[in-house]
């Protein structure tokens, strides 16, 4: 299990890299004293020149590519599995990559990074659905947190990389670099399994079952949490029927007749049983807003992805070089930058740790508050000119982001929603998160040139609204399988249509809910 969630997330460190490599190299890769001439090599230019609305938007159009990648990543994880998904996904980083590397006029650079934007947006989809549905319950939460985890070392290290890459020629080196992990990542993930979740959603039980075995461990008992995927997706009473013919049966073969609906074992798990309304379709865009339990979950899920954007993370970082120049001068101010980068690695490797401890729902409320806290401030250290308030507002701001903030709505997608509606909710929730941060990156100068400092207060109403969301709409889901979080959610939703529920034992250690 391990194992997959590493090789998993190596795309998540591409993602990181992607974010980060245009920080430090970003002044001479379109405004080097140069310019297009072709010094320092006969065959590129040593740079690209853009004006600075120009060179905004080529940086920026990344997200333009992670929004189409993550609103178009459901329909693609849902037909070719998880695992091939991530694999074909690695073709965005190495040939956007290289494209900006070997770029020589704008327009191959702006299509270089919205190639590597697509498999951002895809990743950011593909990457937490493939952790969430193939993590054992207990560890789901620090596995979950590895995918913020490495994107904030690709951040960290394309800025480290970018101090000494940062001059004619070798900021080409610096874009480049992505196409490498890209690689090992296609190379590794087809030495991992698919997830059991997908593979039952395609009827393929048998290879689901092996599949689960293998990530729990050969000595581990795994028929309970194989019912509860089971029961997810085809219902109670068709996944005894399952259960009972695979004491007696191959599984392949029960698969095999139920494709083809002819056979016995086909009537026993496909056909419409009173007491059982389980079995489900794939979901899209719009079945999804109309099935109320889908709806109230998906409300969730978009919104605190909205959170995330809007909480103004993408603002801090990109303007605290402006921040902390204040207090110190032009090159310590890159270093500090380069600081604060760190903070946000440190405190996302502290939520490794925390997050199977403390739970979601708690963590994200203390990362909220000390967001609104840290955000107000700031604005106060800028309105009084307390560089050292500055500073420190900066960090912990950063720090509050990165226990919860970042990490905890990719890991909510998969967690709350349901297999057959996981990939439409986590291809919107994908397009809200990218479309907000393009929003942010566009809008947010603007406000900030008119009130500087003061922006900052709008950031703090959003994390004192968000924190009240959270705490009235967000169930834990710690030590919860997906499958029983989803039940929570249509409790939820029977008392609010005045429906009372009786818990009746069906079976050994099968329990079905009736209505009264």
């Amino acid at each position: 299990m391990l194992y997959c969630v590493l090789v998993a997330c190596i795309g998540s460190f591409c993602n990181g890299w992607t974010i980060g490599c245009s920080n430090l190299p970003g002044q001479v890769t379109h405004a080097c004293e140069t310019g297009s001439r072709h010094i320092a090599n006969p065959e590129f230019p040593d740079c690209i020149p853009m004006s600075t609305s120009l060179w905004g938007f080529a940086v920026a159009s990344f997200c333009v590519g992670g929004l189409v990648g993550g609103v178009s990543g459901g329909a693609i994880q849902t037909r070719f599995g998880r695992k091939n998904t991530i694999i074909y996904n690695t073709a965005g980083w190495i040939i956007g990559g290289l494209l900006i590397g070997l770029s020589t006029n704008v327009a191959m650079f702006i299509i270089g990074r919205i190639l590597c934007g697509l498999s951002c947006g895809v990743g950011s989809l593909t990457t937490p659905t493939y952790i969430g549905e193939t993590s054992s319950i207990r560890s789901r939460g620090a596995m979950g947190t590895l995918n913020q985890f490495f994107i904030v070392i690709g951040i960290l290290l394309s800025s480290v990389i970018g101090l000494p890459t940062s001059t004619v020629p070798y900021w080409r080196i610096n874009y480049a670099i992505v196409a490498i992990p890209a690689v090992v990542q296609a190379f590794f993930m087809t030495t991992c399994v698919e997830s059991p979740r997908w593979l039952v959603s395609g009827n393929r039980f048998d290879e689901a079952r092996h599949v689960l075995q293998r990530l729990r461990g050969t000595e581990a008992s795994i028929q309970g949490e194989f019912f509860e995927i089971l029961e997810g997706h085809i219902g109670t009473v068709r996944a005894q029927r399952v259960m009972q013919c695979s004491a007696t049966k191959d599984l392949s073969t029960i698969e095999t007749d139920t494709e083809d609906n002819k056979s016995e074992n086909a009537t026993i798990v496909m056909a419409d049983h009173p007491q059982d309304e389980g079995l489900h379709k794939p979901m899209n865009f719009i079945e999804i807003f109309k099935d109320p339990l889908i709806r109230r979950i998906a409300l969730v899920v978009l919104t605190h992805h909205a959170i995330q954007q809007l909480s103004g993370m993408n603002a801090v970082m990109y303007y605290s070089t402006t921040i902390f120049k204040s207090a110190f001068d032009d090159e310590m101010s890159k270093y500090m930058a380069i600081a604060t980068t760190a903070v946000n690695f440190v405190v996302t490797m502290a939520a490794v740790a925390f997050m199977d401890r403390m739970g979601r729902r708690p963590l994200l409320m203390l990362a909220e508050a000390g967001a609104c806290i840290f955000s107000v401030l700031l604005v106060i250290g800028y309105a009084f000119n307390v560089p050292a308030l500055l500073v420190l507002s900066v960090f912990m701001y950063v720090a509050s982001f990165a226990i919860g903030i970042g990490p905890i709505p990719w890991m909510i997608t998969s967690e709350l929603t349901p297999t057959y509606a996981n990939s439409s909710v986590g291809a919107l929730a994908t397009g809200v998160n990218w479309a907000m941060n393009f929003l942010i990156g566009q809008i947010f100068p603007v406000i900030f040139e008119a009130i500087s400092g003061y922006s900052f207060a709008i950031f703090a109403v959003i994390c004192f609204l968000a924190f009240w969301f959270t705490f009235f709409m967000l169930p834990e889901t710690k030590n919860r399988s997906i499958e029983n979080i989803v039940r929570g959610f249509e409790r939820g939703h029977r008392r609010a249509m005045g429906h009372t529920e009786e818990p009746v034992v069906e079976g050994d250690d099968t329990v079905v809910v009736t209505q009264k």
